[in-house]
């Protein structure tokens, strides 16, 4: 075990552990800390802690110190810069006529380093544009192709929902999200409908997924041969959230509405695929009579 404290160095971004060395450090204190690339200031958003020596990659890196007031004002002072350099790039972009968005520009703390993060259909050869803007801030320069994922949560906005984005407010990273999941929940597939604004599907579809799951293995699947109090039948509708199955009973005429049921009342006695090989079971086996009208030396030849 190893006492840790957790970094982040963007709003609502990844956490990094980095060893206090005895000191006890509060949450939303900003500590300097050195980084793969270069000395750094971020967001405390753990304190102190214990973690399993397996969950830390070592090195574990120490805090250099908590930050001071000076620390704080060089901070402000990079953010000013950054949007200066914003404003520059996008020119820089135009005169070379990049086929590429500019979305956010980051110093490093000790300015050693410029982050330039865009987007583009494609790859992009910007290194002529790396040269320029090289020979502009006199200090390394760094091009970063993010996706349309990642430039929705720099960005922020308004979901359909009308709330702020779930990204730029309290998800830390993104999960895979499929069209299954929507088919899953009963949602509509059509794809304007269950895609956020960066285009695509939206990251809530993964929120209730596994309570969807838990409840698909207490329901019976659509198609299920089913037994109720009235008689048998099979499963046509089914409504997890609320437990009703839709189910027609062979009983009823072909065009009679399903009759609802909850869950607790029915008893599955095939699942779908199970119930089309019960039919196949089912039929009558034809007698060899029947085989020899249909084999191929008894079909005779049209005479016309």
């Amino acid at each position: 075990m190893a006492v840790v404290i957790g970094v982040r160095f963007k709003n609502l971004g990844k956490i990094y552990y980095f060893d206090p060395e005895g000191q006890k450090i509060k949450p939303t204190d900003h500590v300097i800390v050195e980084t793969v690339r270069g000395v750094e200031c971020g967001e405390v958003a753990m304190p102190n802690r214990e973690i399993a020596d397996d969950h830390i990659l070592q090195p574990l890196k120490p805090v250099i110190r908590v930050a001071t007031e000076e620390d704080m004002n060089k901070l402000a002072d990079n953010h000013r810069k950054e949007i200066d350099a914003f404003a520059i790039c996008q020119k820089k972009i135009a005169a070379h006529k990049l086929e590429m968005k500019l979305v956010d520009v980051e110093y490093t703390f000790d300015n050693c380093k410029i982050l330039f993060y865009f987007t583009a259909d494609g790859r992009v050869d910007f290194r002529e544009l790396v040269k320029d803007l090289a020979s502009v801030f006199r200090t390394r320069i760094e091009l970063r192709q993010i996706g349309v994922r990642d430039e929705a949560k720099m960005l922020g906005g308004l979901g359909l929902c009308g709330r702020p984005f779930c990204c730029s407010q309290f998800l830390s990273g993104f999960q895979p999200v499929s069209i299954k999941m929507a088919k899953e929940q009963g949602l509509s597939l059509n794809p304007v409908k269950i895609s956020g604004t960066c285009g695509r599907l939206m990251c809530c579809l993964k929120y209730e997924q596994e309570a969807y799951q838990d409840l698909q293995r207490n329901t019976p699947a659509q198609g299920s041969y089913v037994s109720t109090p009235e008689g048998k039948g099979t499963v046509v509708g089914v409504s997890l959230l609320t437990g009703v199955l839709q189910i027609h009973l062979d009983s009823s005429s072909q065009d009679a509405a399903p009759i609802n049921y909850k869950v607790s009342q029915v008893k599955v006695l095939h699942g779908p695929a199970a119930r089309g090989r019960q039919k196949i079971r089912d039929r009558k086996p034809k007698t060899d009579a029947e085989n020899s009208e249909k084999s191929p030396g008894n079909i005779r030849n049209n005479p016309n």
